[in-house]
């Protein structure tokens, strides 16, 4: 394996937990492969979130970049799910 293969590998580790994370924070569980999703997507906003607000994005494997994506993930959670509720009430 090589560097860009384990960065994936990583990448899918940190999104997997990530998103498992912030589901557990969440009212409902959604499973592997949409927490896994979640955390990924997370990551990304996590990563914009802090990159605008002046602080540093994901850096790698490690505990700040755990934070960053699960803070992106409960950020995605809360947007879906005010999206769900509200269209379902209207």
């Amino acid at each position: 394996m090589d560097v860009g293969q384990v960065g994936w590998l990583a990448w899918l580790v940190i999104g997997a937990l990530a998103g498992w994370w912030a589901s557990m924070v969440g009212p409902r569980r959604l499973g592997l492969v949409a927490d896994s999703v979640v955390g990924m997507v997370g990551a990304l906003i996590g990563g914009f979130l802090f990159n605008q607000l002046g602080a540093r994005d994901v850096t790698g494997f490690n505990i700040w970049s755990m934070f960053v994506a699960f803070v992106g993930a409960v950020v995605l959670l809360l947007i879906y799910m005010f999206g769900v509720h509200r269209s379902v009430t209207t």
